[in-house]
């Protein structure tokens, strides 16, 4: 069962600077920060609020480390802008299962290592209205 909205992905070109406008205009400070190497990004997440669930809500702010990056492919065609949406879960395979059995596309057979050790799986944009969406599993909760 989806619990709550985990995140925002946002895709910029420049780091660092999109991190200080959300620090300067909205006073949001960085959670936590990492590159991941696999899908060629260097991210950084902006603690909104904790929820009921035990969770929490976040910006994800996107930068790709190279071209070929998903992140980077998208930026290229669509410019800065929101990238994805991501929805938490106990269980991202049962989840992810339950909607593949709904006839909507799961991008991954298996969930991969997302943010802060979450594990994640996305499911096909035009399987959602033209939103890309993310399902997460947080380090916590698994």
């Amino acid at each position: 069962m989806l619990t709550r909205i985990d995140h925002i992905g946002i895709a910029c070109f420049d780091l660092d600077k999109t991190v200080e406008f959300y620090r300067a205009t909205y006073g949001f400070e960085v959670y936590h920060s990492e590159i991941n190497e696999e899908q060629g990004v260097r991210e950084a997440m902006l603690k909104i609020n904790d929820t009921s669930d035990g969770g929490a809500s976040y910006l994800q702010l996107l930068e790709p480390t190279r071209e070929d990056s998903a992140v980077g492919k998208w930026l290229a065609k669509n410019g800065e802008g929101v990238h994805h949406i991501a929805f938490g879960t106990a269980d991202v395979d049962g989840d992810a299962a339950d909607i593949r059995g709904k006839g909507v596309r799961v991008l991954y057979d298996e969930p991969r290592t997302g943010s802060m050790g979450s594990r994640i799986t996305f499911l096909h944009p035009k399987d959602c209205h033209g939103v890309l969406t993310e399902l997460v599993t947080s380090a916590t909760e698994h």
